[in-house]
């Protein structure tokens, strides 16, 4: 009997050279994608090339979704904190409610897998984020309220957090039957978002727009284009094992996802991930907010400074993909940590505002590779992808939900320039666990 779930591909192992000669091709009849140039051990799943690349372009869209919708907060931020008479400390403790509604989003992603299969979870977790966007934006103008906003920050971070592990795990699954490295790419449809969530924030605070017309729109935006992209999201996470066995209860498998937490190497990813998770997550709640209060600067030009962080970040996801599978991951993380280090003091430190553009240029840089380079770092065990990405995107959380009061705290005794210090002892760690993201082939040279 077959045993392989509705809605789900079958998985046969690539032939490996114990089992097929040197030059050797595949007879299967399916239009099938290319074999990958760099040795895999995991199985992979062979799927129609079309339906592969519906399913790369969805999560493609989906990135870009999460990422305009977080830009357009972000760069409405100071028009918000305006609107509202809100002190930095006061910013930093809204934050601090879209970062626990993350954390427990996060925790929440397995048991949505589990239950509702990638599809529907990402179709719930993006309502939730259109829901939570327009309680923003009504609270932020509309029925001007800390509370309504502290509430729609909440659902808000809720919806992100879970979806990020469900499109990182979705994404990294593609990346496998590719055969190549896409995460970087996927994470620059991210940063295309934020590009684009950035831009139309500058028009909207330069024109003069209120906060809950311009949420209610891209609300509405993403609400629709979640419906549109998902429809080409497998209903079932993809089946990684060849055994014919039924799989166990979701409860039995949610225990034995909990067992990665064990591995040594899992944790020192994590470190990659919480040093450039705040190194993107600093800049994503407060850079807007220092251009204008450290650098004088209009809201205008705040939201268009983090529009020209995002655009490096964007460019250097679109570079990575190349640039990693020539060097590897190790050196590219590692000349990332530097560039982000360089780029931020820069940034802190210079009152000359061409030098502080490039600065936000160079930090944009350094922190664009990280994150989607830690995600495919721990899904190189496909057995367990979701809980290990679950496990190192929650440990890189930990800086959205520590950093936001921290600097708040710290920027309403020294200034927001000075409180961002804290974040370079952080891109310094991540530098140095830097080894712990090599690639399996490499290691085993």
């Amino acid at each position: 009997m077959d045993s392989t779930p509705r809605g789900s591909t079958p998985i046969r192992r690539r032939p490996t050279p114990s089992t097929q000669r040197s030059g050797a091709r595949s007879t299967d009849p399916e239009d099938l994608v290319s074999e990958p140039t760099t040795p895999r051990t995991a199985p992979v799943a062979l799927r129609p090339r079309r339906e592969l690349l519906a399913w790369r372009n969805a999560i493609f869209v989906i990135f870009a979704l999460s990422g305009l919708s977080i830009a357009t907060w972000v760069a409405r931020l100071p028009a918000i904190r305006d609107n509202l008479d809100l002190t930095t400390g006061t910013v930093g403790l809204l934050i601090l409610g879209m970062s626990i509604g993350s954390i427990i989003g996060l925790v929440a992603s397995q048991h949505l897998l589990a239950r509702l299969g990638p599809r529907n979870g990402m179709r719930l977790t993006l309502g939730l984020v259109a829901a939570g966007l327009l309680l923003i934006g009504v609270g932020a103008s509309l029925v001007p309220l800390e509370g309504i906003v502290l509430v729609g920050l909440i659902i808000f971070g809720f919806g992100n957090g879970a979806l990020d592990v469900m499109m990182n795990v979705e994404g990294a699954a593609a990346e496998q039957e590719l055969g190549k490295t896409v995460m970087p790419l996927m994470h620059a449809c991210f940063s295309f978002g934020t590009v684009a969530g950035a831009g139309l924030g500058a028009l909207a605070s330069a024109a003069g727009v209120e906060v809950f017309w311009h949420a209610l729109i891209l609300a509405a935006v993403i609400a629709v284009a979640a419906v549109i992209a998902v429809r080409f999201v497998p209903a079932e996470q993809a089946v990684v094992d060849l055994d014919d066995t039924p799989k166990a209860p979701w409860r039995e498998r949610l225990r034995e996802s909990l067992s990665v937490w064990a591995d040594g190497r899992l944790i020192l990813i994590g470190v990659i991930m919480l040093g450039m998770a705040f190194a993107e997550g600093s800049a994503n709640d407060w850079l807007a907010l220092a251009v204008v209060d450290g650098h004088e600067q209009s809201n205008t030009t705040g939201a268009l400074v983090y529009g020209v962080f995002v655009t490096a970040m964007t460019v250097g996801r679109i570079v990575g993909g190349p640039l990693i599978d020539r060097f590897g991951r190790v050196p590219v993380l590692q000349v990332s940590a530097g560039a982000a280090i360089a780029g931020l003091v820069l940034f802190i430190l210079t009152p000359v505002t061409g030098l502080m553009v490039l600065g936000t240029v160079l930090w944009g840089l350094g922190a664009s590779l990280g994150f989607p380079v830690g995600m495919s770092a721990a899904a190189d065990d496909s057995k367990h992808a979701a809980a290990r990405v679950s496990a190192v995107a929650m440990i890189g959380y930990c800086a959205f939900l520590v950093g936001p009061p921290l600097i708040g705290i710290l920027g309403d005794g020294i200034g927001l320039l000075n409180a961002l210090f804290v974040v370079l002892v952080l891109i310094v760690l991540a530098g140095l666990a830097s080894p712990a993201a090599r690639e399996s082939n490499r290691r085993k040279r």
